[in-house]
């Protein structure tokens, strides 16, 4: 199947980016993830008719990105994924909010357009940042920096398991695709009547493939818990990183920008 290979190589292709050597990539993992939990809230935080303050916020990504030397077709074709979410979840403020704010030339701009404009714009920076951050970070810096700033375990655990059998799961699908085409040759996918009895294989496919993978954890010496012998300090470089960049996300969400030029 095309579409699962895709997934996998984009999976991979995050991965790939993480372990470059670019000025983003040297930054401290801790540093990188309280300057991205920063810029979500504060993103999160604008009001629905707020447009305007939104659009500096756009500049972060992009100096990221150059700093980082990531190629921007590579996160949009992630942060596709995430819009169509969006786009339902605002798309009743185009029809219940038609109350009229201002007028472009004839065409008046109604509360709704607005509101919708700005989650769309919401979603589309604060999934950038994440995956900004994920292109830059290992997962392993990762979670140790989440269990380093007193994450719960049971939580940090959950996120290294999923994406790290994410593409074990996607393989799976693919391998049971290629067996059903091979039983219908004259298929080309998978017909509805069939897709109760896929979905339910794959189920069970998948828990057999997770108790085995836990037993080979167990061999290993797996206990539930997640240790590591030396802990990242931040240190008074990554502080005065932390400080700077985000007393500037402050202050441009603080003074909007927009409305004094």
């Amino acid at each position: 199947m095309s579409s699962i290979n895709k997934s996998i190589q984009q999976i991979t292709a995050l991965e790939e980016l993480a372990h470059r050597d670019t000025l983003l990539n040297k930054l401290a993992p801790s540093v990188k993830l309280i300057i991205t939990f920063i810029y979500v809230i504060t993103v999160i935080s604008f009001r629905p008719l707020d447009v305007s303050g939104l659009v500096f916020f756009a500049s972060f990504p992009v100096f990221l990105m150059i700093i980082g030397e990531i190629p921007f077709q590579v996160l949009l074709s992630r942060c596709m994924i995430a819009l169509p979410f969006a786009f339902f979840a605002g798309l009743s403020n185009l029809f219940l909010e038609k109350n009229t704010i201002f007028y472009f030339g004839k065409f008046g701009i109604t509360e709704g357009e607005i509101t919708f404009t700005s989650l769309m714009l919401k979603a589309v920076l604060t999934v950038m940042a994440v995956l900004l951050l994920v292109a830059s970070t290992s997962m392993n810096d990762l979670i140790y920096t989440l269990i380093s700033l007193h994450i719960p375990s049971i939580l940090v655990i959950q996120i290294m398991m999923t994406y790290r059998y994410m593409s074990v799961l996607l393989k799976e699908a693919s391998l049971m695709y290629h067996a059903y085409l091979l039983r219908a040759p004259k298929e080309k996918s998978i017909k509805l009547n069939d897709m109760g009895t896929f979905l339910g294989q794959m189920i069970l496919r998948s828990i057999d493939r997770a108790e085995r993978i836990y037993h080979a954890m167990q061999c290993r010496g797996f206990n539930g818990g997640m240790e590591f012998s030396k802990r990242e300090k931040l240190g008074i470089k990554g502080w005065i990183t932390v400080v700077v960049a985000g007393s500037l996300i402050i202050i441009l969400r603080v003074v909007n920008i927009n409305k004094i030029l």
